[in-house]
């Protein structure tokens, strides 16, 4: 089980990169896919700048940083951020939320991150130097909890309803909640132009929808090996998330009213 996922930073070419090329670029002009640290239950992981054959798990190329700057542990369904500075503040942003943070002032340890979608922010010379975790085994109840049946059941799947990976989800079953027999899969352009008018959503983007059907599809629901994913089409894998989330009742016609009416 992955508590935490870690998105690494994407490495800095040492010499202006060709067009079509450099971080964040395949084969053939492609989005590459990113760099990911998974942590277990009780992982761990430094970040900083590094040092010369003593390198960290995630890296921060900016001379501004600390060689060893901080470490993040998994928890359950949390993490814990220790900074080691002793003179500058760390800022964890709720990447869902709108301008939600914690600040880990200089040399706290263990400070716990409730967020399932964080970007950590140091101070760099070059504006900040930042890295992504997500902490996807966040649980929720499964029903209304009732102390005399004991322990409440949890969601075998821990999908929450007000994240945008569920609008995501939400957004390619509309078509088929509203209508049983329709065949019809939003694309990604569809899936954007469905959730902009939201408020939430305003700055969403392509590769933001296609992050979210990825971490939905690898991550929250499991339905493929990441092998499996590297030769699966994206069609087929919206396919896939719409057949099983609708098998299962992920998604539901109340969960419409999350939704602009359509035009």
């Amino acid at each position: 089980m992955d508590t935490v996922i870690v998105q690494l930073p994407e490495p800095q070419p040492a010499h202006a990169a060709r067009p079509g090329s450099g971080p964040g670029v395949g084969p053939g002009g492609r989005p590459s896919r990113p760099r990911l640290l998974r942590l277990g239950p009780g992982g761990t992981a430094e970040f900083g700048r590094g040092a010369p054959g003593d390198p960290v798990a995630i890296p921060l190329d900016d001379p501004g940083v600390s060689r060893c700057a901080g470490q993040i542990v998994a928890a359950e369904d949390y993490w814990r951020l220790s900074n080691f500075s002793r003179r500058v503040t760390y800022v964890v942003e709720n990447l869902e939320g709108a301008g939600e943070h914690i600040k880990v002032a200089p040399g706290r340890l263990a400070a716990p991150v409730p967020f399932e979608f964080s970007r950590v922010l140091l101070p760099a010379t070059d504006g900040d130097a930042s890295f992504k975790v997500f902490a996807p085994e966040h649980a929720y109840l499964d029903g209304e909890p009732d102390a005399r049946l004991g322990e409440p059941t949890a969601s075998p799947f821990a999908l929450d309803p007000t994240s945008k990976y569920f609008l995501v989800l939400l957004a390619l079953c509309e078509p088929r909640l509203r209508c049983a027999s329709s065949g019809a899969v939003p694309g990604v352009g569809d899936v954007l132009e469905r959730l902009r008018p939201l408020a939430s959503c305003a700055e969403l983007t392509r590769s933001a929808v296609n992050y979210h059907i990825d971490y939905l599809t690898s991550v929250k629901l499991r339905l493929r090996d990441e092998a499996a994913q590297e030769a699966g089409q994206v069609g087929g894998k919206r396919e896939e998330l719409v057949t099983f989330a609708l098998r299962f009742d992920l998604v539901r016609e109340d969960h419409l009213a999350l939704l602009e009416r359509p035009v």
